[in-house]
């Protein structure tokens, strides 16, 4: 099972899209430790939306697709449909 995930960062207000096929806790972990990227500009990143799907490449075609969106406003529709 893998997983489409985005998380937030209510310091940075941005939003980081991913996708795994390990367990979302261990990921998440990795984006709060010490690392360089994106996700080391802050360690406030918070789970607030995910799917899932069968396979790698499935997640990864989703993560492509939304942020192919561009537009942080419809990442947030997305988010909230699932309030």
């Amino acid at each position: 099972m893998c997983k489409l995930y985005i998380l937030h960062s209510k310091s940075l207000d941005k939003f980081y899209i991913g996708h795994t096929c390990e367990e979302i806790k261990e990921r998440i972990r990795k984006h709060l430790s010490d690392h360089k990227g994106f996700t080391a500009k802050s360690k406030d990143w918070m789970l607030v939306y995910s799917e899932d799907f069968g396979s790698k490449s499935e997640a990864y075609a989703r993560e492509r697709e939304i942020k192919n969106w561009k537009s942080k406003n419809k990442v947030k529709r997305l988010i909230e449909k699932t309030g």
